[in-house]
């Protein structure tokens, strides 16, 4: 219950360290699963935009512990390449192929995806242009991208993303604030089109607010 107050409620003093440095911490203590309230509900959120992932090739984009890598391979999917700029992250990952790399620059030749699944991620970047533009690159024609972040409207109430770091202290991850706006304006310029949004509500106490937004993406 912490956990998920500390994402929601404003926060005070805490230091900030980059996705690098938070995730290099935080790896060996991040299972491969929904692991919270705010995690479970945006789980559900992108089972619910899921296409059949059955005899696909499935990317893992920025896949950390391999949560959706591992849901991936159980579903059947032909192949599965998990791709993240954490070390820590990608040693602590025990699913299918596994890459270093950023997802503004993905190693990987264009149109050669079927399913991207990219979950809570994007949110640690300033701009989702090259990074919406990556995406678009990889997947073939009719392919489906799946991406969810924290909804904007957390953070513009004060909240922070956090996590509890090795030495016991409590620290904020930088993150970025994206409209749906934003989405928008960047999948249209890497020619996708968002067919699916859902954004899943909690009850902080004052009232119910959005936290995640999960969207459903089309290569045209």
């Amino acid at each position: 219950m912490l956990d998920r107050i500390r994402h929601l409620l404003p926060t005070i003093s805490l230091k900030t360290l980059t996705s690098i440095e938070a995730y290099d911490q935080w790896a060996t203590t991040y299972p491969p699963r929904a692991h919270n309230v705010l995690m479970s509900l945006e789980e559900d959120a992108m089972l619910r935009l899921m296409p059949t992932l059955a005899n696909q090739r499935v990317l893992d984009l920025a896949c950390g512990s391999g949560r959706y890598g591992r849901l991936a391979l159980e579903q059947g999917a032909k192949s599965v390449t998990g791709l993240d700029n954490s070390p820590a992250m990608l040693q602590a990952n025990q699913h299918g192929q596994r890459v270093l790399a950023t997802v503004g620059a993905l190693p990987l030749p264009q149109n050669c995806m079927d399913i991207i699944l990219c979950g809570l991620a994007l949110g640690h970047l300033p701009s989702l242009l090259q990074p919406l533009a990556e995406i678009g690159r990889v997947l073939k024609s009719g392919g489906i991208a799946l991406i969810s972040d924290f909804h904007p409207f957390v953070f513009f109430n004060g909240g922070q993303r956090t996590f509890t770091g090795r030495d016991g202290r409590v620290y904020a991850v930088e993150h970025y604030p994206h409209l749906y706006a934003d989405y928008h304006n960047a999948a249209m310029a890497a020619n996708l089109l968002i067919e699916g949004v859902l954004e899943p509500v909690l009850d902080n106490g004052s009232g119910e607010i959005p936290i995640i937004l999960a969207l459903r993406l089309r290569k045209l």
